[in-house]
């Protein structure tokens, strides 16, 4: 199983989807795959240096643990899936027209590929933890606050100075970017009543 990043830092299997499940990314897939004894060093890509120590050995096998190394941990139920909660959809901004999934617990807001809602667009907001937006799974309740950054967050043209519930359809403001919040978890539906 070749894992292939999406750019927003996740890792998904090609070879099951043709995207990323978590964020819906189009990605295009190439003939080579990171563990390919074809490719130099020089063609490492965004794997960086995990082409050299990669085997062709199934995820599963146990092999002996280098003491120091860091070792990667997958999940080993691939069918496993963080259900979305709700959207935020970007309706001013550079990335207008454009929608992020909220998933369960905490969701971090940045500019960057790691961050849960990666707004690459627009330069006004951080690359890490401009907000914090979490869903809360036992009282169904949805909260933004401001990050770790030095800029600010609305909503609504409030200023978010610590933790603010969300309701449908309010406006959060980062940087130059406006995003409407889409809930889809709540009195009408949640996952735990879902049928399987």
């Amino acid at each position: 199983m070749a894992m292939t990043p999406c750019g927003n830092g996740h890792f998904y299997d090609p070879d099951e989807t043709s995207a990323c499940p978590y964020c819906g990314i189009a990605v295009e897939i190439s003939a080579a795959r990171p563990h390919d004894t074809n490719r130099s060093a020089g063609d490492a890509g965004a794997m960086g240096n995990l082409d050299r120590t990669r085997t062709d050995a199934p995820l599963h096998e146990h092999r002996t643990p280098v003491e120091g190394a860091t070792a990667a941990v997958w999940n080993q139920r691939p069918s496993v899936i963080d259900p979305v909660v709700g959207w935020l959809v970007c309706i001013s901004g550079p990335d207008r027209g454009r929608d992020y999934r909220i998933h369960t617990e905490r969701n971090f807001i940045g500019r960057g590929p790691a961050m849960d809602i990666a707004i690459a667009g627009d330069r006004g907001i951080s690359h890490e933890t401009h907000a914090v937006l979490s869903y809360n799974p036992r009282r169904h309740t949805f909260r933004i606050a401001a990050g770790e950054s030095r800029g600010l967050v609305y909503v609504n043209d409030e200023e978010v100075a610590g933790f603010v519930e969300l309701k449908p359809y309010d406006q959060i403001e980062l940087g130059a970017t406006t995003l409407l919040f889409v809930p889809f978890c709540g009195e009408r539906f949640l996952w735990s009543a879902a049928v399987p």
